[in-house]
């Protein structure tokens, strides 16, 4: 009966100590989830300059997947914007790998703030946040509050986490197995990357190392294996990132893997000294142990592995081998994984806008020189083109449509909107540049005269439309309001010039020197011209409005 008991008693423990441990992890998991939303809004738009401020400098690399990571709390999310980046071809191997170093460094940053000891204000940080988050009438408040209610659930993940594995002290099979890391650290190794694997948070593994240390359940000397596999087992989501992407977003996978791999292997191989280098730096104080362990192993590796990035990459493209092809069709920078961060998604869709913007001023300019230069050819590919812009069209739409479901701050919502105008803008310069290629058609198959005069006027109307056109696609690619501005200011002339070319044509028909039927392809290609014009004024309306 007493065994029976006791059985019954050790069942009732082991439900509790699983129960309280999920439910303390999904606590950490969702207050680090909102902490880090929270900061991200805070940052704003910095998330993408900072991403596109990457040089050739395998330092800087560094420095921005630090700082990027501290600022959105997940070395997996940052990892997977570099597979993005790479697929499409707006981030070299080299660059990435010197991000996802940077990426390990900054998401030490959780396991540092959750090694203090706040039990205390737990429930002062919840109610500060919850008052800021739910009260306040500005933004910014509101997204500090967020990030306040983020930090106290985070706390209270790691507290329940710290309670709830408090009876496994009077377990000693438990302890037994603990403790079998420091003597066998490859099973203490395998076990932090499944466990890392699973949660697919390396942050949430250190935090379980904590609560556990908390409770010395687990030693320094223990843990330390547990959160070399935590690093391997983080990888996991850039794997699985890379799977369906081109051959470079494949390597910077890879090279994340083998970066953590052969960490792990340098550092278990010197073991004792690493565990009392961290010792000789950290006070007596087990989570903050582990806390500096984990910053020293992705800093040292990282300083380790920085003088020879190049080699590491060389070395990385021999393993997989190939040339990287990119589709030209369809989009190239649209990526949903980036929804996480939508400001480097938005940041994609104007990159893929811009590419379309590109195309529809390279119809537009076939259009005209077939029609110039009487070339059937050119009018082909006029309509080839046309085709892409409204794939293009489509799919970009589809994509801001599902990121506008996201949350997108007030100024993200505001560029969101423009960018979705200037999609359907530059989708019309393409329609307007197959309304040219058929009437250049038509002068092609009805060989149709049309005088020195018309074809000058013709010339020097495309050349200032064009010069619109481009200048307002440089004002929307470099967020430049003084191309904008003269963009707008110009739009008057272009505006002027069809009313006077209207008025010299009329003149010349009534003079004999231009045929009639020539003369309404003539006044119809002026009249598709202007609105191209209007519509490169509708961009740069954007660009003034919503554009820093």
């Amino acid at each position: 009966m007493g065994v029976c008991w006791a059985k019954k008693e050790s069942a009732s423990y082991l439900h509790l100590v699983i129960f309280g441990l999920m439910g303390g992890l999904a606590l950490f998991l969702y207050g680090m989830k909102i902490m880090g939303e929270g900061l991200q809004r805070i940052a704003g738009d910095r998330i993408r300059k900072i991403l596109e401020r990457v040089t050739k400098y395998p330092v800087v690399a560094v420095l921005v997947g630090a700082f990027t990571t501290a600022l959105i709390q997940s070395s997996s999310a940052t990892t997977v914007m570099v597979v993005g980046f790479v697929n499409a071809g707006l981030m070299t191997l080299k660059q990435a790998i010197g991000i996802i170093m940077g990426a390990n460094i900054g998401t030490t940053i959780t396991a540092q703030i959750i090694a203090f000891k706040l039990s205390d204000f737990i429930f002062l940080l919840i109610a500060v946040g919850f008052c800021f988050y739910f009260f306040s009438k500005r933004r910014i408040y509101i997204h500090i509050g967020q990030f306040i209610l983020g930090l106290g659930l985070l706390f209270l993940g790691l507290d329940v986490m710290s309670t709830a594995v408090a009876p496994l002290r009077d377990s000693p099979a438990f302890l037994d197995f603990i403790a079998s890391f420091s003597r066998y650290p490859l099973l203490g190794v395998l076990v932090g990357i499944l466990t890392t694997c699973i949660i697919q948070s390396s942050s949430a593994t250190i935090g379980m190392l904590i609560a556990l240390a908390n409770q010395d359940i687990i030693t320094f000397s223990a843990a330390v294996p547990v959160l070399f596999g935590d690093n391997i087992g983080t990888c996991i989501t850039a794997v699985l990132a890379s799977i369906g992407t081109n051959l470079n977003a494949k390597r910077s996978a890879l090279a994340h893997v083998m970066f953590n791999v052969t960490g792990t292997i340098i550092f278990l191989s010197f073991l004792p000294w690493f565990k009392e280098f961290v010792i000789a730096i950290s006070p007596d104080q087990p989570a903050r142990l582990i806390a500096n362990a984990h910053t020293s192993f992705n800093v040292l590796n990282t300083c380790l592995f920085l003088p020879f990035v190049g080699l590491f990459a060389k070395f990385i493209e021999k393993i997989v081998p190939g040339t990287v092809t990119i589709e030209e069709k369809g989009p190239i920078y649209l990526d949903e994984r980036m929804f996480d961060t939508p400001a480097v998604a938005l940041s994609l869709a104007k990159k893929e806008i811009i590419r379309m913007a590109e195309v529809a001023g390279r119809s537009v300019e076939s259009a005209i020189q077939g029609f110039y230069k009487k070339d059937e050819k050119l009018l082909k590919s006029t309509y080839e083109d046309e085709e892409m812009t409204d794939t293009l069209e489509t799919e970009i739409t589809f994509y801001l449509a599902k990121l506008s479901q996201k949350g997108l701050t007030q100024k993200l919502s505001g560029r969101h909107t423009g960018l979705l105008h200037c999609v359907k803008d530059f989708e019309r310069i393409g329609d307007h540049a197959v309304n040219i290629a058929e009437l250049a058609q038509a002068r092609i198959e009805e060989n149709l005269p049309f005088s020195e005069y018309a074809l000058k006027e013709l010339e020097g109307m495309y050349k200032i439309v064009f010069e619109a056109h481009n200048n307002a696609l440089d004002a929307l690619r470099e967020e430049d309001k003084e191309k904008a501005r003269r963009v707008i200011e110009n739009d008057s002339l272009i505006d002027q010039m069809e009313k006077k070319l209207r008025a010299s044509h009329m003149e010349r028909l009534n003079k004999g020197i231009c045929y009639p039927s020539s003369g309404v392809i003539f006044l119809d290609i002026i009249s598709n011209l202007e609105r191209i014009g209007d519509h490169a004024t509708n961009i740069a309306e954007v660009v003034m409005e919503h554009f820093d």
